[in-house]
């Protein structure tokens, strides 16, 4: 049996190769929706394939774009890449997705790898400053959407949620529970890293305790963002002699663990120890008390960097290229805080 082509398509629904070309790839030129009709129907009687490798070959791109992320096993990365898939479909792009690990050579290695493959963009959750990558960007001469977070070595186009803000919120809401003050989880950098999200959360904590005339000194304590190794974290700072009455964490993930060690010293949450997250993960309202957080709209995020990655016309304003998108923060309380 021939092999079904375009052609025989075309002759099928009246129509021109071209046409057909623009239902298949869904642009870039409008079709009429009764002469779609037409093309969808001619292709389904003849069971016409396109050929996906023969068009990126002459296209010299993919219907694929490719997603770097740090830890697809943390909650807040799950559901970022989830939402980057969901908006790529809407798209009619796939989504290859690679975990950097926090290590700056897999990250490129990923970089290299998905570039080497022609994807029709690439998204980067970036996992630090990021030097080595900008190189790797740069020789590529790539279509690169930052999310999440912006590198300062990266001088590309970013879709960010307002991290100091969101902070800021979450530690004037403790605050006005009373508190003497509030302590914060914060990362494992110990200088601040320009563009970094924990780093602005940070300084969003420190700004609420400065306008709330209470000292941050001794106050911030590093920990690794999994929930794991923050719990360990938390049990030496919560039996400690200076417990803190509230804390700030800097991501979801870390709270939980908090609760976690919280349960095992038996201290009281929230009665005698507040606490807040930061990202809403899905988690973050099943957790024992339900944990009050800091919420961006991902999904929202999502279709901005996947659009921004593959239409031009968005990603300039005024003749210059749209540099930065930030989208806000909401607080959301739930127990853990206090209130309810």
């Amino acid at each position: 049996m021939a092999k079904v082509t375009r052609d025989d398509v075309a002759r099928l629904a009246g129509t021109s190769t071209a046409v057909v070309s623009y239902v298949i790839n869904n642009g870039p030129r409008p079709v009429a929706p009764a002469t779609r009709e037409r093309v969808l129907t001619a292709i389904r009687e003849l069971g016409y394939r396109p050929d996906r490798v023969a068009q990126a070959m002459a296209s010299r791109r993919t219907d694929l774009i490719g997603l770097i992320v740090p830890d697809a096993r943390q909650p807040f990365f799950a559901e970022m890449a989830h939402a980057v898939e969901q908006a790529a479909a809407d798209r009619g792009k796939m989504v290859l997705v690679g975990n950097s690990d926090y290590l700056d050579e897999r990250e490129v290695h990923y970089l290299r790898a998905f570039l080497g493959m022609r994807v029709s963009g690439l998204i980067l959750i970036s996992q630090g400053p990021s030097e080595h990558a900008a190189i790797e960007i740069d020789a590529w001469d790539a279509r690169v959407v930052l999310l999440h977070r912006r590198p300062d070595a990266i001088d590309d186009v970013a879709v960010v949620t307002d991290d100091v803000g969101g902070a800021q919120l979450a530690t004037r809401h403790l605050l006005e529970h009373g508190l003497e003050y509030v302590a914060c989880l914060g990362g494992v950098e110990s200088t601040p890293v320009i563009g970094d999200p924990v780093t602005d959360h940070v300084e969003g904590w420190r700004r609420a305790m400065r306008e709330a005339g209470r000292s941050t000194d001794g106050r911030l304590f590093q920990a690794p963002y999994n929930r794991y190794d923050a719990y360990r974290v938390a049990l030496g700072i919560l039996a400690g002699p200076d417990r803190p009455p509230g804390i700030v964490c800097t991501t979801d993930d870390q709270a939980i663990g908090v609760l976690r060690a919280a349960r095992e010293l038996r201290i009281d949450v929230p009665g005698e120890l507040a606490v807040a997250g930061f990202d809403d993960v899905k988690e973050a309202a099943l957790t024992d008390p339900p944990l009050t957080t800091v919420a961006s709209d991902r999904e929202a995020m999502a279709r901005a960097a996947v659009d921004l990655v593959l239409d031009d016309s968005l990603r300039v304003a005024g003749g210059r290229r749209e540099r930065l998108k930030q989208f806000p923060s909401r607080l959301v309380v739930r127990r853990s805080c206090g209130c309810g």
